[in-house]
């Protein structure tokens, strides 16, 4: 009959000390200083296509080519521009916010913060 020793569980991080600590502050300012601004470029964006679908109908039934018109246009630069916003926020995260959330994540299941 073997035995085994029990598994030894490393202790719990300390969420309110890593919370308070300077890399999870940065972190959180560097989500800011990208989520922010881009949410408020892309809602001004949207805002002005619903107002010129509402207010502009000659603008927005200009011909461009055949029968697609300014609004077409504007309708599908919406996708586009929610697809462009995506990939910059990947590639964001993958320069300024993933590195540092893989070192808090190595604090806390270290246990602690550093």
């Amino acid at each position: 009959m073997s035995t085994t020793e029990p598994r030894t569980r490393p202790p719990d991080p300390d969420w309110a000390e890593i919370q308070s600590s300077a890399e999870f502050v940065e972190l959180r300012r560097r989500l800011r200083r990208f989520v922010f601004p881009m949410t408020v470029l892309f809602l001004v964006w949207y805002l002005a296509y619903v107002l010129l679908a509402d207010y502009a109908h000659g603008f927005m039934s200009t011909k461009v080519i055949g029968n697609i018109n300014v609004a077409l246009i504007l309708g599908l630069l919406q996708f586009v521009s929610t697809f462009a916003i995506t990939m910059l926020y990947v590639r964001y995260a993958n320069r300024k916010l993933d590195p540092l959330a893989s070192k808090l994540r190595e604090t806390a299941e270290a246990g602690g913060a550093e």
